[in-house]
C-alpha cells in the first residue's frame, strides 16, 4: 500500500509539470525517484505477499533473492562510501551541481534545494558562487536575466521576527566578496555542511541503517524458512504416495 501511494504521488507530481521542463532534468527529478522506488517496492512486496499466501516457491525465492541483493548493495554502498570518501564527495558534488543547473526547471527540485539550504544554513555546493552555473543566476555580462549574479532567497540570513520573506534578498550577492556577502547570506557550501552533519550524527545514521537492515534480514530468514517447509511438505507427500501399504486405498 505504501509503494502504491509513492507511485501515485510520483505520477501526480510528474503530470503536473510542463513536458519541456520535465525532460530537461529527468535524471534529478524527485518524482521519477518516487515512481522508481515505489514500483520496485511494490513488485518485491507483491512477490513476498502472494508467494506466502499461495505457498508459491518461485515467488518466495524471487522475494528472498531481491531482498538479499538490496541488503548486499546497501552494505557495499556504505563500505565504498566510507573507504572511498573522496570519490563519494565528488559524486555528491556532481549531483548538487546538476541540481543547481536545473533549479528553475523543476519546481519539486527547487523546493528540495531551498529546503536543504534553509535546514543546513548553506548556499550552493562548495560556495555561494556555484549558483553562477545556473543560466538565470549566471554572472556573465551577456546574461539578460533579472536574477543575474544573484542567489536564491533560501541562501539569505533571515530574522526570526521577520513576518514577510524578502525573496529578492540574494540579489547581486555573487558580485560581492565573502566578507561583504556573509552579512546578508550564508556563504558556506552545502557539501561541507552535509559532511559535518554526517560526522556529528553517525549514531543516528547507524540506527537508521540498522532499522532498515533488520526487517530485510527478518524477511529473508522467514522466506527461506517457509520455502524449506513447503519443500518438506512436498517431499512428504511424494514419499507417502510412493510407499502406501495398500495400493487400492
Amino acid at each position: 500500500m505504501i509503494s502504491m501511494v509513492m507511485v501515485a504521488v510520483g505520477v501526480y507530481a510528474r503530470l503536473l509539470k510542463h513536458a519541456e521542463a520535465a525532460m530537461a532534468c529527468l535524471a534529478v527529478d524527485p518524482a521519477i525517484l518516487l515512481i522508481v522506488v515505489g514500483v520496485l517496492t511494490f513488485l518485491i512486496t507483491f512477490c513476498g505477499c502472494v508467494g506466502s499466501l499461495r505457498e508459491n516457491i518461485c515467488l518466495l525465492q524471487v522475494f528472498s533473492v531481491c531482498l538479499t541483493i538490496i541488503f548486499l548493495l546497501q552494505l557495499a554502498a556504505g563500505a565504498l562510501g566510507f573507504v572511498f570518501s573522496d570519490k563519494a564527495r565528488g559524486k555528491v558534488t556532481e549531483i548538487i551541481n546538476g541540481a543547481i543547473v536545473h533549479y528553475r526547471d523543476d519546481l519539486d527540485l527547487q523546493n528540495l534545494i531551498d529546503f536543504g539550504q534553509k535546514e543546513f544554513s548553506c548556499c550552493g555546493g562548495v560556495s555561494y558562487k556555484d549558483w553562477s552555473q545556473n543560466m538565470y543566476f549566471n554572472c556573465t555580462a551577456t546574461n539578460p536575466s533579472r536574477e543575474r549574479c544573484s542567489v536564491p532567497f533560501s541562501c539569505c540570513l533571515h530574522d526570526a521576527d521577520q513576518a514577510v520573506i524578502n525573496t529578492m534578498c540574494g540579489h547581486g550577492m555573487q558580485a560581492r566578496g565573502y566578507l561583504e556577502a556573509s552579512a546578508f547570506i550564508h556563504t558556506n557550501g552545502c557539501i561541507d555542511k552535509l559532511v559535518n552533519w554526517t560526522h556529528s550524527n553517525l549514531f543516528l545514521l547507524g540506527g537508521i541503517a540498522l532499522g532498515l537492515a533488520l526487517p530485510q534480514l527478518v524477511g529473508i530468514v522467514l522466506a527461506r524458512l517457509l520455502i524449506n517447509q513447503i519443500q518438506d511438505q512436498i517431499k512428504l507427500q511424494l514419499y507417502n504416495q510412493q510407499h502406501r501399504a495398500d495400493p487400492w486405498f
